[in-house]
């Protein structure tokens, strides 16, 4: 039980297990429309979120701004006016106040520029009474680094933003437990299974995600396709809500992927988007279905041998005999599953803590890219 759900408790509230999520999918947002007009956007959408009983309502990734990773961008003046230095800020404060006001609690994504100047791919989990619940920065950075002119588009988040150095964590809000992705980190399963085993019963997921995919246009029209198959495996595979928040439809002379879902524990998508423009959908989540799948066939603490899974944190670049050793090494905790289970959340620190040296000291190469 989280700090908001306490506090109502003790006024002798009824605290449910259900949660009315409202997925805020988003249009397009011009290059220089002002940060003042998208906000009265995000608060339409979060009054109708109100009026259909939301709970939380929850916002794309870079929700404020064009997706500006698309322009190769020189002077500093011009990139920094796509960065957040304070959440809330002047333009984002109303959504703060009409939160509390509401009742209703809002994931946002946006770009964060930090007061040592670092720079992130962020989102913000807000609760119902308008207190910050967390801050999630972006793990799996995709696309390129260095200007490449051929493409119709740039692709330069890792231009732009740093992996986040604190992984993927879980929260205790709305009723239950709560984690964040943004758009690329859904392409990789070891994001929804280091939430899940942090008990997650329920995931947001905010994605900007162009319909060309320039290093190899063979996979474009399988985006959609592409793009549910990850969520709804992630939700089945670890007994866990996940919602796909998009901002879609043609931003700046590039298509982008519309269908923002909702994926129910099972796997089965619920509720979809059925427009590429500022379009609510609201569906009714009971996190105890979670545990249908948590406690059967994802029983992890039953099931799980962590013990052969060494090489899913060894270092980048390791090779297919990295963390053999360790699969050996590992193999006397493995007996007692729940030790077994103990380890592996140990040595995924460990690995955590590898690949961030290791991204420190990686020359990106400029041909390297993958799905947004």
């Amino acid at each position: 039980m989280g700090p908001y759900e306490e506090a109502h408790a003790g006024k002798g509230e009824l605290v449910t297990r259900e949660v009315v999520l409202g997925v805020a999918q988003l249009g397009p947002v011009g290059r220089h429309e002002p940060r003042a007009d998208v906000t009265e956007r995000l608060l339409t959408l979060l009054r109708q979120g109100a009026e259909r009983g939301c709970d939380l309502v929850a916002f794309p990734e870079l929700a404020l701004t064009s997706f500006f990773p698309r322009w190769f961008i020189e002077d500093g003046d011009e990139l920094n006016f796509y960065y957040e230095t304070e959440m809330p800020g002047p333009d984002t404060k109303p959504l703060f106040d009409e939160a509390l006001r509401l009742g209703v609690g809002f994931g946002l994504g946006y770009a964060e520029l930090t007061p040592d100047g670092r720079r992130y791919n962020s989102y913000v989990l807000v609760e119902r009474d308008g207190s910050v619940v967390a801050n999630f920065r972006k793990v799996h950075i995709p696309g390129h680094s260095e200007h490449e002119p051929w493409r119709r588009f740039q692709h330069l988040e890792r231009r732009y933003f740093a992996s986040g150095p604190d992984g993927f964590g879980v929260w205790d809000a709305f009723g239950g437990k709560v984690g964040m992705a943004i758009c690329n980190d859904r392409r990789w399963s070891e994001t929804y299974r280091v939430m899940g085993l942090k008990g997650a019963e329920l995931i947001l997921i905010g994605y900007n995600t162009p319909l060309h995919y320039a290093p190899d246009p063979v996979q474009s029209p399988l985006g959609a396709f592409h793009n549910h198959l990850v969520m709804q495996a992630g939700a089945y595979q670890n007994g866990t809500w996940v919602a796909g928040i998009a901002k879609g439809g043609c931003e700046e002379g590039v298509d982008s992927l519309a269908q923002s879902a909702v994926y129910a524990p099972s796997g089965q998508i619920v509720a979809q988007a059925v427009t590429d423009r500022d379009e609510l959908v609201s569906v009714c989540c009971d996190l105890d279905m979670c545990h249908t799948y948590k406690e059967t066939v994802f029983n992890f603490g039953l099931y799980r041998e962590p013990h052969h899974y060494a090489v899913i944190a060894a270092p980048k670049g390791g090779g297919p005999d990295a963390g053999r050793a360790g699969d050996g090494a590992d193999g006397a905790g493995g007996g007692a599953d729940g030790a077994g289970d103990g380890a592996d959340g140990a040595g995924g620190g460990a690995g955590d803590a590898g690949g961030a040296a290791d991204d420190a000291g990686e020359t990106v190469a400029a041909s390297a890219d993958v799905e947004g």
